[in-house]
């Protein structure tokens, strides 16, 4: 089975995904929710990892934690990390292995296009 992004409802999913299709739109709209409400920067720190630096509000760590959590039990591939530099400021890693890399191109790129304004 390929890794390469699949398009629905104009948006990405990686075909390793073991989502039921029919509760992908659902798992989109959530990231894109979380894109646009939490996400304040994002950092491409190789091909591999990607960093989002958040919202650091509790809410917006309790969502990441719920999100992403979610996220691993049908796309094992990821390994996300949390974590707070300094007490106003949140994290977030996002790792896959190379095989993986475009669909973190793809996350990237999602991100970047529906993120808060700074």
């Amino acid at each position: 089975m390929s890794d390469r992004p699949v398009t629905t409802d104009g948006a990405w999913v990686p075909d390793a995904c073991t989502l039921p299709t029919t509760e992908r739109p659902l798992r989109l709209a959530e990231w894109d929710r979380f894109f646009t409400d939490a996400v304040r920067g994002i950092d491409r720190l190789s091909a591999r990892h990607l960093r989002f630096q958040l919202d650091g509000a509790a809410r917006v760590e309790e969502m990441a934690r719920d999100l992403t959590a979610r996220e691993s039990s049908c796309c094992s591939f990821f390994t996300f990390g949390l974590s707070r530099p300094d007490p106003d400021s949140l994290s977030l890693d996002v790792l896959v292995p190379a095989a993986h890399a475009d669909v973190l191109d793809a996350l990237a790129e999602r991100a970047r296009s529906l993120r808060a304004p700074s």
